[in-house]
């Protein structure tokens, strides 16, 4: 019996994605395509593999074990035609990575032009959350995360600057009506204003060092915003004088230069090692990730 390798895609898409518009998103496709490709293959297997509800679409049991063993074999052939990539002038085809707001914000924004810049025929997707992802699974090619947050079997590159610090800052108004704190341990009397991460725990204690010495405090405030994209409310607050911010440098530092921000406990600001790009070891690299690491290490180098 032959499968129309479309089809069997389609049924990754959506079975990945967990939906037929998500599905259709990540894999530039339409919703009723991927739909019609799915019927036609479960109606030549004679099996249901998806359940489908006007909220979700649901592997059956056979869903399951079909994908277990087929989405490795589609990598397996993408990887097989990826090689003749390899023969043409210049690299084509899709890139997906899984990034932090932060590297969206502050690392690609340096990169991404003239990558696509160098490299046309490359179409690049970048999907920005907080969660840290199983990237396959997620359909990506490659992530950005942080050193702390690697696994043990990925390949990891340096991306964007090697050294970024922490930096908290307030508007004028603010430190003239409380003070300017000195020590860390001063914030404990001021608004400070938080962040949640998407596992649900604050972004405390906050820590500062300064000749080798470290001081936690777990400061409280009037305004908890969600890691990402609700950074930019805590930001404006502060500029608004509403409390202490603090975040990554680079993302206060427009706010810094212009004025509309002042520096809090500058000596204290704790550095911290930069970002990288991970990726599985366990496939071939495809040619769009493979000139998107190049040009990396070359920029690095």
């Amino acid at each position: 019996m032959k499968f129309d390798l479309g089809d069997l895609n389609a049924f990754v898409a959506v079975a990945r994605a967990r939906g037929f518009r998500e599905g259709a998103r990540q894999s530039g496709t339409s919703p009723s395509g991927l739909s019609e490709a799915v019927r036609r293959l479960e109606a030549q297997l004679g099996v249901r593999l998806l359940n489908r509800t006007t909220r979700s679409v649901v592997l059956t049991e056979a869903g399951h074990g079909l994908l277990e063993r087929l989405g490795p074999a589609l990598t397996e052939v993408e990887s097989a035609l990826d090689v003749v990539n390899g023969f043409r002038n210049q690299p084509a085809g899709s890139l997906r990575l899984n990034v932090p707001v932060s590297a969206a914000r502050l690392v690609l924004p340096g990169i991404v032009p003239p990558f696509l810049a160098a490299y046309p025929g490359i179409r690049l997707e970048v999907v920005a959350e907080e969660s840290f992802v199983d990237v396959l699974a997620a359909g990506c090619d490659a992530g950005i995360r942080y050193e702390e947050r690697l696994e043990q079997d990925m390949i990891a590159v340096p991306i964007g600057p090697r050294v970024q610090r922490f930096a908290a800052a307030a508007s004028a108004a603010y430190l003239d009506r409380h003070g300017r704190p000195e020590h860390p341990r001063e914030l404990l009397d001021h608004a400070c204003l938080l962040g949640r991460f998407p596992s649900g725990a604050l972004t405390t204690p906050w820590e500062f060092e300064r000749d080798g010495e470290v001081v936690r405090v777990d400061p409280t405030g009037p305004l908890i915003v969600g890691l990402g994209g609700a950074a930019d409310l805590a930001v404006e607050a502060a500029v608004a004088g509403v409390g202490i911010v603090k975040l990554f440098e680079g993302w206060l530092r427009p706010h810094l230069d212009s004025g509309a921000l002042e520096p809090v406990l500058e000596p204290w600001w704790q550095g911290f090692s930069g970002p990288f790009l991970y990726y599985p070891g366990r496939r071939l690299v495809p040619a769009p990730l493979r000139a998107f690491i190049d040009f990396i290490r070359a920029d690095q180098s």
